[in-house]
């Protein structure tokens, strides 16, 4: 596969793009229905996915949870605590239960 199929760019709603590796951006139920969808671009070669309600430093920390989840899901080695700020927390719950991850 080409490297663009194998990344999906994630924008958050102040327009900052991530750009995450596609198993990874399937840890999320929500972008794994969206990337399933039957779509009818023309040119399919990079989904792009938009979360108008997300900002980029809760979407950040989102991306950063599914590098966390990939390397660590059936891990046989102690799995650290995910640090999560106290002042994201809210943002980063509600982020998370509508992203399905």
């Amino acid at each position: 596969k080409q490297w663009y199929q194998r990344r999906v760019p994630i924008t958050a709603g102040d327009e900052h793009e991530f750009i995450l590796k596609r198993s990874h951006a399937l840890t999320s139920g929500t972008i794994k229905a969206m990337l399933s969808y039957p779509t009818s671009f023309k040119n399919k070669e990079m989904s792009k996915v938009q979360f108008r309600e997300i900002p980029s430093h809760v979407l950040c920390k989102v991306c950063m949870y599914f590098a966390y989840k990939n390397r660590y899901t059936n891990s046989t080695s102690e799995i650290p605590e995910f640090p999560i700020e106290p002042e994201i927390a809210l943002e980063l719950l509600m982020a998370a239960n509508f992203l399905d991850c």
